[in-house]
């Protein structure tokens, strides 16, 4: 983890930045706020940011998030005041660590901001020969392209990747192309000059030149538009890249991973994806079968979030129940590991009693999970709602019936637009104009509810 720290290094702020260095993390250090913001603009990356909270904490966030640079700040002080501490916390920090420090809260605290506990836990022989063969490929420079349902883990297939490769000790950035205008993503990966549009105030580098080196990760790359496509494309191929309002192009020495849960052959054949672009990205295809697919993974996976999620809320970590496990082992998981980590987190939370039981692991809408045994009539009960659905549907249009399987698809989600849209198999761009045109033309349409992504 690379942590840059913000402050005057006084005695007690070094002795914490040895701990932090101890506990793993690659540690750089700027006295002020705006030597801090301009470090991360020039390409300096930081996964984490302790700051002194005698500084402008508010200001800083502002700053960095005026420039889409988004990174956790944790504050620190000496002789911790309450109220000081407290709004460091309003002001956007999302820990306080007092100083002097203590190792195991040092260590704590980056753990769980900057979350870089992700194993990879593989015990299903499906997955395990995936494993094998993002062994075997590592060490090259090959880029590959890790496919697979929303929620299978494909970030972390990503990182394992990464650390198995000949640049473990270079920087692992992460670019999710779906979260990120498309107006922006150019900036976001090529960079800009100053002045090169409206609000490039200085130059800014990009995700290829801070990823130099090592490895960049380009999360749902099936979201990138036509015109980047080539660019990126070029970057690739020529390994140099374009700053945006540059004049000259700067060359780059990176290992590109893509991510995608769409088949992106079908997204060729649809005129929306470059096959040029496909061929070079997927030299080696790793494909993550969903959680159903691999229940040996199950129960193994659940135990590990049991202990995360014990840690992290200060409880005891209690084993699983034989009829848990039965249940968890059989349940279809529609929202993959993803599902599968929510549901321990709550599981901890819920459980009474000196184990975890199968009533403590429930649903996102509540319920608990069914009984093993309950597969066959839960796939009759299906069938027969299929054959009702597919009646309901005789006699109406392809777009009217496309869009009463949109709507509902996103009533189900509760106004989720990034999961409707997985669910549905298609783009969130794809799903953002079906929703404009079902607007315009007087249809009511979902919003999110509380908790839910508009994204």
């Amino acid at each position: 983890m690379r942590l840059l720290v913000v402050g005057k290094l006084s005695g007690q702020l070094s002795t914490a930045v040895k701990m932090a260095m101890s506990a793993g993390a690659k540690v750089s250090h700027v006295e002020s706020t705006d030597a801090a913001t301009h470090a991360l603009r020039a390409g300096q990356g930081a996964d984490l940011l302790m700051v002194d909270y005698d500084l402008d904490i508010a200001g800083l966030i502002a700053a960095n998030e005026a420039e889409r640079i988004h990174v956790p700040v944790v504050a620190c002080g000496i002789a911790a005041d309450p109220k000081r501490a407290g709004d460091a916390i309003r002001a956007g920090a999302k820990e306080f660590i007092p100083l002097p420090p203590e190792a195991a809260l040092i260590a704590a605290v980056l753990a769980a901001v900057s979350d870089d506990n992700r194993p990879m836990v593989v015990r299903d022989p499906s997955m395990q020969q995936v494993i094998q063969l993002a062994d075997q490929v590592a060490p090259s420079d090959a880029s590959i392209l890790i496919t697979g349902e929303s929620g299978v883990g494909k970030e972390v297939v990503a990182r394992y990747v990464h650390q198995k490769s000949r640049r473990a000790n270079r920087p692992f950035i992460s670019v999710n192309c779906a979260a990120i205008p498309e107006n922006l993503l150019e900036s976001e990966l090529f960079g800009h000059e100053k002045g090169a549009f409206t609000g490039a105030l200085a130059r800014r580098i990009g995700k290829f030149e801070e990823a130099n080196g090592g490895t960049l990760l380009l999360d749902e790359i099936s979201e990138m538009d036509a015109r980047l496509q080539a660019k990126l494309l070029r970057a690739i191929q020529e390994r140099e890249i374009d700053r945006v309002g540059g004049a000259k192009p700067v060359k780059v020495d990176i290992r590109i991973l893509a991510t995608s849960n769409r088949d992106l052959s079908q997204a060729v054949k649809e005129g929306v994806f470059r096959e040029d672009l496909l061929y070079r990205l997927n030299v080696v295809n790793l494909r993550l079968p969903p959680l159903r697919e691999r229940p040996g993974d199950v129960v193994a996976m659940a135990e590990f979030f049991v202990k995360k999620y014990a840690a992290a809320n200060g409880m005891p970590e209690k084993p699983l129940s034989a009829e848990a496990k039965r249940r968890l082992a059989a349940h279809r998981w529609p929202g993959n590991v993803r599902e599968l980590e929510n549901a321990m987190h709550r599981a901890i939370l819920l459980a009474v009693g000196p184990e975890i039981d199968e009533m403590a692991i429930r649903l996102p809408d509540g319920q608990p999970l069914a009984p093993a045994d309950a597969g066959a009539r839960t796939a009759q009960a299906a069938a027969a709602a299929a054959e009702t659905a597919t009646r309901s549907f005789v006699g109406q249009t392809v777009a009217e019936m496309e869009q009463q399987l949109i709507i509902e698809t996103l009533e189900h989600c509760f106004g989720n637009r990034t999961h409707a849209a997985n669910i549905l198999g298609i783009s969130i761009r794809t799903l953002r104009n079906k929703l404009k045109e079902y607007t315009e033309a007087g249809v009511t349409v979902p919003a999110p509810q509380m908790g839910a992504s508009a994204a």
